[in-house]
């Protein structure tokens, strides 16, 4: 099949970017990824800069690749990153416009690639949490809910894309947020921590230039490990919590 790519391509972080038109051919088999190294394979055997964009696992895992496909983060096919996107989705003759993530906290690096440290600089802040090294506990020495359980193991499918930063109109890292908070503050593990953890984790946040969530969904929409919003609401209820507790702890103190 035939392609045209119009591409956002940048030099640099301080450098202007522009929209790039390119021809390309594309095998119904292929990954989208797979196609661009197509495209680039092209590009270098003409001399010329090959695109850059982010990938590593290619298994939908890492969470490393990602921009945005026709306005939609990783592009038409719901619950699927761009590694994981066949060119059998689309048609010969389509007409397809990649961009990068677009978000203060996510700064452009080059072309397709954007800084997310902000992201570790998130997850840094969340700490640790209180649990004894040594061998390993017996499974039934701390029971977890059926329930608890399933829904933690919601949360930590999250890998951190920033699909969910780059979808929301207000640049809001919240559902992420509330998945990493989530998947812990769900288990007896994170508990002596969890108060503190959820305080942390959102002033990194504000630190980070992240916008603030007002419940749009379009975070859950293009969340390819299908993140629900529900999990904001638990972390607004954590914040909400630690802030009235901590404050009453400093009343007291005084």
């Amino acid at each position: 099949m035939k392609l045209t790519l119009h591409i956002w391509r940048q030099k640099n972080a301080s450098s202007p970017g522009k929209m790039v038109r390119y021809e390309t051919d594309a095998n119904e088999h292929m990954s989208f990824l797979e196609m661009l190294d197509v495209l680039n394979e092209g590009l270098i055997a003409k001399g010329e800069e090959p695109v850059a964009f982010d990938h590593d696992c290619r298994e939908g895992i890492c969470g490393s690749c990602g921009f945005v496909i026709n306005g939609v983060a990783h592009g038409p096919l719901p619950s699927t990153t761009v590694c994981q996107l066949h060119m059998r989705h689309f048609k010969d003759g389509d007409e397809l416009y990649l961009e990068p993530w677009r978000a203060a906290a996510f700064p452009v690096i080059k072309d397709l690639v954007v800084d997310r440290s902000a992201f570790d600089r998130i997850i840094a802040a969340g700490g640790y949490i209180s649990v004894s090294t040594g061998s390993a506990v017996d499974a039934n020495a701390l029971p977890v809910r059926k329930k608890d359980s399933d829904m933690a193991m919601d949360a930590a499918q999250c890998i951190g894309c920033g699909a969910c930063v780059a979808a929301c109109p207000n640049a809001s890292a919240s559902l992420f947020l509330s998945a990493k908070m989530s998947h812990l503050g769900l288990l007896p593990q994170g508990q002596p921590e969890r108060m503190e953890r959820a305080l942390n984790m959102v002033a990194a946040a504000n630190e980070g230039l992240f916008g603030s969530c007002t419940n749009i969904g379009e975070c859950e929409a293009v969340c390819p490990k299908g993140i629900r919003l529900e999990f904001i609401a638990r972390m607004n209820r954590d914040f909400l919590k630690a802030a009235w507790t901590f404050r009453q702890e400093r009343v007291e103190s005084d």
